[in-house]
């Protein structure tokens, strides 16, 4: 059996898109399946959409979540209730093809691995956002050590035993590429390029894919660490430096230069401290957050 997770949020204009699309998609595996529709604390009629698509068939079930929980969070709800044997999950935004899941299962059923992710070789998405996300990925890859992680999403497959295993892992800030790596097991890609919306909104703006990122790197990289750990050896290099000088002018008679030289070594010091501070309080919120031991998610409703 196959259970598909999908997220979604105020997306009642494609819900009959989406509905047709992974239906076709899934009938042509020729297996039985059924799939998770998580509306996350939508405010528009997107449970009133996914419960029409549980009235046409009923293999399409909704899950309610009491409020907007956040995308990671929607996919961990959706992914707790699976009784699959093989697990998929992929965006609601149609972004994701599901005509690209009949690969994906293929691969998975015939070779010798346990999970499999599509990797992304081309975006069709805005110049701009295709700048910052491929930065992100450049930064996460080389500084996270994690491995399967440049280029891809949550787009994905997986069986039984990598699903428990990664559920296991009941941490707040949670980025599920990340996650998804860093559990291991045989692993596996197919290519695909991923097209831009045709219907609605983005869901995902730009600060919500900025907090995404920096959920991902303060969990599973020390590069903030390590950039306020420079910052400071630079500090301290630049004042021997200035030290120097002003000894070289006292020996020499030469005066160094005046309070602006002062005032630019203040405001460089004093920049390095508040980064420093600020880095530290976002690790601290964080360790708040896990301390809280408050649920990942809260369910409504669960529409079968």
């Amino acid at each position: 059996m196959i259970t598909l997770v999908i997220p979604v949020y105020n997306e009642e204009i494609l819900i009959e898109e989406l509905f047709k699309r992974v239906q076709s998609s899934l009938n042509g595996i020729g297996e039985d399946y059924e799939v998770i529709l998580v509306d996350d604390g939508s405010h528009d009629n997107t449970l009133v959409a996914l419960k029409h698509c549980n009235e046409k068939d009923k293999r399409f079930k909704a899950l309610a979540l009491s409020r907007n929980f956040g995308h990671q969070a929607a996919y961990t709800a959706g992914l707790t209730y699976a009784k699959g044997n093989y697990i998929a999950m992929m965006d609601g935004d149609l972004q994701d093809p599901p005509e690209l899941l009949n690969e994906m299962f293929k691969k998975i059923k015939t070779e010798e691995i346990d999970i499999v992710y599509g990797k992304r070789n081309a975006r069709n998405e805005k110049f701009i956002k295709q700048i910052f996300i491929k930065l992100f990925h450049f930064i996460f890859k080389k500084f996270s050590n994690l491995e399967n992680i440049q280029n891809v999403g949550n787009f994905s497959i997986m069986k039984r035993n990598a699903l428990e295993a990664f559920l296991s892992m009941q941490e707040k800030n949670r980025y599920l590429p990340g996650l998804r790596s860093f559990i291991g097991f045989k692993q596996g890609f197919v290519e695909y390029s991923r097209p831009d919306r045709t219907m609605g909104e983005p869901k995902m703006t730009f600060m919500k894919l900025v907090g995404l990122g920096f959920d991902a790197i303060f969990s599973f990289s020390n590069l903030p660490v390590k950039i306020c750990l420079y910052s400071g050896l630079t500090g301290i290099i630049l004042i021997i430096l200035a030290l120097l000088y002003i000894a070289f002018g006292k020996i020499t008679g030469m005066a160094p230069l005046g309070w602006s030289s002062v005032i630019l070594s203040i405001y460089f010091i004093g920049s390095v401290q508040l980064l420093s501070i600020g880095v530290i309080g976002e690790y601290i919120y964080r360790i708040y957050k896990e301390t809280q031991s408050r649920p990942i998610f809260i369910v409504s409703k669960f529409i079968e």
